[in-house]
């Protein structure tokens, strides 16, 4: 059976394995985690003929450098706009290439993006936790953070040359500064001009931000009363408020549950875009109602499903 040996020859951090998540467990106390961009992974499996639950190699803006020790194998890349220089030869995101044993991989951050995913035509060999290798950041449990100076080792390796080249982007709504949401569920707890903070405001992401949350800078939106609720569940995507009056919009690594109260919920279809935003970007939010979240999804899963048909 083929298999590939890639050494780390340097690491960023959050530079984890991540599969399609583990969901199901959060009444356990256990976040499903998985890629902060779900159709770059999807994409980035399916460009080398993978499944669209296999495991990548989720890549920070930290990078990731490799060196192939042995074998040869067929690899994409698919996120924000990093560079890929192969032995060399400089690519951007959003290809196929392959690598053979002596060469180098390089991938680092470009103009935009916080996440790119590097999939490989084989079976990545990591650890699994609860049946899964997505990684949970903060625990380390799952396929694990990767560190420098250690090796890779991709069973069922194989070449697909005829894959090799720029990959048919998959268009889903670009990020025009606006996140869109939901009220709720505790917005009623918030004074009266905090809502309208929250939708006439400008905030900016800072550098308090990871695979948990991202923690913003702008007006202090104020609640009502010095408020302490009951812990409750939480979901991807939820803004949540502190003490201080300031948000925070909960991510793939998110707390299954928490006390502060949650002003909106920015709906599935932004996720993507929004955790490509870097620190110091500007974001604005939309209110939409509940039932045009329901109807985004839906048209979001149909695209989605007619883009993976496009790799069959």
């Amino acid at each position: 059976m083929n298999a590939t040996i890639l050494h780390i020859l340097n690491a960023g951090p959050l530079v984890t394995f991540q599969d399609a998540g583990r969901p199901g467990n959060m009444r356990f106390g256990v976040p499903a985690s998985g890629p902060m961009d779900r159709a770059s992974f999807v994409t980035a499996n399916l460009a080398v003929g993978n499944s669209v639950d296999d495991t990548v190699i989720e890549v920070s803006m930290g990078g990731l450098q490799l060196e192939c020790k042995s074998g040869a194998i067929s690899f994409s890349v698919v996120g924000g706009a990093f560079f890929i220089d192969l032995d060399g030869v400089e690519y951007n995101s959003g290809v196929v290439l392959s690598i053979r044993s002596g060469q180098k991989l390089t991938i680092r951050p470009g103009k935009w993006g916080s996440w790119c995913y590097l999939a490989f035509s084989g079976k990545l060999d990591t650890t699994q936790w609860l049946g899964k290798s997505a990684t949970h950041s903060q625990s380390g449990f799952g396929g694990g953070i990767l560190k420098t100076g250690s090796e890779i080792l991709v069973q069922e390796a194989v070449v697909r040359k005829y894959r090799e080249g720029e990959i048919a982007p998959f268009t889903y709504k670009p990020f025009d500064g606006y996140a869109r949401i939901v009220l709720g569920p505790q917005d009623h707890q918030f004074s009266s001009g905090a809502i309208s903070k929250l939708l006439d405001s400008e905030f900016n992401l800072t550098t308090g931000y990871d695979r948990m949350g991202m923690r913003l800078d702008g007006p202090k939106l104020q609640m009502k009363d010095s408020l302490s609720i009951p812990s409750e569940p939480i979901v991807k995507g939820s803004v949540q408020v502190a003490g201080d009056g300031m948000a925070t919009i909960l991510l793939a690594d998110h707390q299954t549950t928490g006390g502060y109260p949650k002003i909106a919920t920015v709906i599935s279809a932004d996720h993507d875009t929004l955790t490509q935003l870097r620190p110091r970007d500007k974001i604005r939010f939309k209110m939409i109602d509940p039932d045009d979240a329901i109807k985004i999804a839906r048209v979001r899963s149909i695209e989605l499903k007619y883009h993976m048909d496009t790799f069959s």
